[in-house]
Formats: structure tokens, C-alpha cells, sequence
């Protein structure tokens, strides 16, 4: 299969990009830069020059292929309304090439932000979000596409992670003490980079139009158990904050750090055959490079 592949170069596209070459896949990537094409190049796959706010190119990339993965996402929480009204339009733009081909469409949303008092399941409806990319998507289902939904943990965690939790680590050495909020029992889903890329692929191969799949190896971790590892691994106080407290403490990471948000993973195991094999987000913390530098 040809695979149009969005966000290739980055953290989880570029596990992706490998994933699907190793099953046998052709994958042609979408390049912002010279640097970026040379990089999937060198990776095996064929670089397509464009941008996620470039919809002509898009369009041209998904009309060339057998399948699309569409992960690129323009992480700017101090305008993530903005991103999410980019991301919106570029799934659309990737929609209009495969409008009634019966191609698959793979789109990445996100696990935080579902408050139900218990783990989220797939058949849950999506949490309320600026960024619009699960309704956009599963909406053109009805068009003759096979559209699926990925949605992430809030930690996808391996080497060369800069998401959530390497912010916390930064703000406990900023600090001096590494912070959860309150009794710190709110809990995080989380997933190791290869198991996710693995879910993508086979979301390609075999999702079904219209379906959620949930990217979560571990159902919930709680936040006062990171703090606390992170505290020890730092050597720094570990410490409760108040409500009140965590925008001075956490900065922009404050609406994130009292979620509570934990995920099943059960019904995406059973449809797509989905075993995750990675070590979980705390193992990763304790033996990885979370701390190296």
C-alpha cells in the first residue's frame, strides 16, 4: 500500500514511518523543509514537500495514495484554537482527494480532556475541544472514505520525548520541587511510542469507517506517582499544590496537571488485534533518558 503520511518526521510519525515500512508499505511523507525531506529519505520513504496550512498540497499527497495518516499537529497551546482550526481544514482538504474511493483515512485526536468519573471507552462520544479533528473526520465517513480515529494518550513516552512529562520535569528543576495537585489521584493514560505507530498501521490496514481507537497501554497513572518518581530521580521535595497554586507552579501546564482522564483500551484490542508490548510510562521514566542532561 502507498501511504500518505502527515507529521512524518516528528516523534510519532517518524515510529510510524518505520512501522509501516517494516510491513511492507510504501510511504511518502509530508516535508515542511529541505532538511525534513532528506530526513524520510534516509528513512526508506519519499518525501512530498508541502505544509499542513499548504491544502494543495495535501490534497495532491492523499490523492496519490492508497491510505493516509494524518498526524501532523501544530502544538501551540498558546494558540490552540488557531491549530485546531488548521488541523480542521487540513483533514478536510485530505478528504476531498479520497471523497468516495473507499481509501482509508487514519486521524490522530487526543484522550485528555474526557471527565467521566471512569476510564474512557471508544464508544464514548469525544470530549469537548477547540481542536475538532475526531468529529471532522469520522463526518467523512459518510463520504465514501474509510475514516478512523487514533486517540493518544496525553504521554506517548520514549527517547526523545518533549511532551507532558518532560515539562514536568523541567518545571521540578525550575522549582526546586516536583508537584501534583491536591491528593494527586487524578490518572494519565499512556502509551510507548512504537506500541502507538503499531496502532496506526493497523488502524490502516483494518479499521472500519467511522471507528475510535484508543492509543493507551496504561489505562490511568497517577499523577502523584510521577511526581513522586520524578522527585526521586531529581532528588527534589515532592509536594502537593493547591488550585489555587498550580498556574504560579505549572504555568500553561496547569490545565493539564489536575486531568483526570483514564482510558480503556479494551474494544481497540479486540477489533484490531492491538497488544501493546512496550514498558509502561513509569519503567520508561525510571530506566530511560527522561533524566539524562
Amino acid at each position: 500500500m502507498r501511504v500518505f503520511v502527515t507529521g512524518a518526521t516528528g516523534f510519532i510519525g517518524s515510529a510510524t514511518v518505520q512501522e509501516l515500512l517494516g510491513a511492507g508499505h510504501q510511504v511518502v511523507g509530508l516535508a515542511r523543509s529541505e532538511a525534513a525531506a532528506q530526513a524520510l529519505v534516509a528513512a526508506g520513504a519519499e518525501a512530498h514537500r508541502g505544509s499542513l496550512d499548504d491544502l494543495d498540497s495535501l490534497r495532491r499527497g492523499a490523492a496519490a495514495a492508497d491510505g493516509v495518516v494524518h498526524l501532523a499537529f501544530v502544538h501551540d497551546f498558546a494558540a490552540y484554537a488557531t491549530a485546531g482550526v488548521t488541523d480542521q481544514q487540513a483533514i478536510e482538504a485530505l478528504g476531498q482527494a479520497l471523497a468516495g474511493s473507499g481509501r482509508s483515512l487514519v486521524v490522530t485526536a487526543g484522550l485528555a480532556g474526557f471527565t467521566l468519573g471512569r476510564p474512557a471507552t471508544e464508544d464514548d462520544a469525544p470530549a469537548a475541544s477547540p481542536r475538532m479533528s475526531e468529529q471532522t473526520a469520522l463526518a467523512l465517513a459518510a463520504q465514501g472514505i474509510n475514516a478512523s480515529v487514533v486517540r493518544l494518550a496525553p504521554s506517548v513516552h520514549d527517547t526523545g520525548d518533549y511532551g507532558f512529562v518532560p515539562t514536568l520535569i523541567g518545571i521540578a528543576r525550575e522549582k526546586g520541587a516536583a508537584a501534583y495537585l491536591g491528593e494527586g489521584l487524578n490518572r494519565w493514560p499512556a502509551v510507548h511510542r512504537r506500541d502507538a505507530a503499531r496502532l496506526f498501521r493497523l488502524a490502516l490496514e483494518k479499521g472500519t469507517a467511522g471507528a475510535r481507537y484508543h492509543g493507551a497501554a496504561d489505562e490511568g497513572v497517577p499523577m502523584r506517582d510521577i511526581a513522586a518518581l520524578i522527585g526521586r530521580r531529581l532528588n527534589l521535595p515532592v509536594v502537593s499544590k493547591t488550585a489555587d497554586e498550580a498556574a504560579d507552579h505549572f504555568g500553561w501546564m496547569a490545565r493539564f496537571v489536575g486531568m483526570d482522564a483514564p482510558a480503556s483500551s479494551a474494544l481497540t484490542r479486540e477489533r484490531l488485534g492491538w497488544q501493546p508490548t512496550g514498558i509502561s510510562l513509569l519503567e520508561d521514566l525510571e530506566h530511560g533518558d527522561y533524566f539524562k542532561g
